[in-house]
């Protein structure tokens, strides 16, 4: 995914010189400019920005106080400070402030691209992982008091979102302009996500009250509550009556796991197949392995995304019961249901 980078100054032709300049790094990022602090909050509302290069001396809003902004309400997004004006004074203060680097002017496109590459690397330093059940993974960082920052991305729409950890302790989550609880609830309702690490945390004060578990089952709650209210479709309506048939040849274990799936609104659209196959034990037994190291329990189900045009759900056992899906199905649901 290509990142956006907001470049802020009051000098027109600048911000038209580093737009044209950097589209030699369009592969990595494209930049967004804006003539003042307040413009440049406007922008903030309007796109998904990684990463903000402003000036110190601007009219309206000075890069100061944007600076101040930034830290309160996107404080995952980096800043570096440029100014033609500068003095060890306004650096210290920059840096105490928040900002991740301070440059003067005049600026050289080479060194200031640099800067930002190197600062956008920050975003994923630990890691990415693009087939993840976010619920779980939470848990791991909370269960290893990890201190870090979550990037989330929902592949189907592209929405994104941050949550922030300090030794394995939920402190906030950012979603646009929202934060909080109403931003972690946005957050963990999306399906299937990607995820990037970055390992550290600039919050440090807790802004979510409660617990991680306790956000989780309020989340899921939340989620469940939604998706009950929704109308189903005629194709939906189709597909829930036809799932009442059973298959008087299936296997006992066939109609357990299509009775499970009933109670997930329009679950047999997306089934596909069930079926037994031995050949995913080693997988499963290495999965287990990962469980009982990280103390998560026996595993029940593993959910197996594979870029196909299906997706897998393996149940263990003494054969392993595989569960053929389409990969638009609320597997977080799935998951849930088969293992009640």
């Amino acid at each position: 995914m290509i990142k956006k980078v907001l470049f802020v100054d009051d000098d027109p032709i600048l911000c038209h010189i580093i737009q044209k300049k950097f589209t030699r790094y369009k592969h990595s990022f494209s930049v967004i400019t804006a003539g003042d602090g307040l413009e440049a909050i406007e922008k903030l509302k309007e796109n998904t920005i990684s990463l903000v290069v402003t000036d110190l001396k601007m009219p309206k809003m000075d890069g100061l106080t944007l600076l101040a902004h930034l830290s309160e309400k996107y404080p995952d997004i980096q800043v570096i400070v440029q100014t033609g004006h500068g003095t060890p004074a306004s650096k210290k203060i920059a840096l105490e402030r928040g900002a991740a680097g301070y440059i003067e002017k005049p600026l050289n496109a080479e060194d200031l691209g640099q800067k930002i590459i190197t600062s956008l690397k920050k975003e994923s330093e630990g890691g990415t992982l693009r087939a993840v059940t976010l619920e779980v993974f939470l848990q791991l960082i909370e269960m290893e008091q990890k201190t870090c920052t979550i990037r989330v991305v929902e592949k189907k729409s592209g929405k994104q979102g941050t949550i922030f950890f300090r030794d394995g302790d939920l402190l906030d989550a950012r979603f646009s302009v929202h934060q909080g609880k109403s931003a972690a609830y946005e957050i963990l309702s999306w399906g299937e996500v990607a995820l990037s690490i970055q390992n550290d945390c600039a919050i440090k004060k807790k802004k979510i009250d409660g617990d991680l578990q306790a956000i989780l089952i309020d989340a899921v709650r939340l989620r469940d509550e939604a998706g009950e209210n929704e109308e189903p479709t005629q194709e939906t309506k189709g597909a829930e009556t036809d799932i009442e048939e059973s298959d008087p040849k299936a296997l006992p274990l066939e109609d357990i796991v299509r009775n499970k799936l009933k109670k997930v609104k329009g679950g047999s659209k997306y089934l596909a197949d069930i079926y037994q196959d031995n050949s995913w034990n080693d997988l499963v037994t290495r999965a287990s392995e990962v469980g009982k190291f990280f103390m998560a329990g026996t595993l029940k189900s593993c959910y197996i995304d594979r870029g196909e045009a299906t997706d897998f759900i393996l149940l263990p056992g003494k054969e392993i019961t595989v569960i053929s899906v389409d990969p638009k199905c609320s597997r977080d649901r799935f998951l849930r249901a088969l293992n009640m």
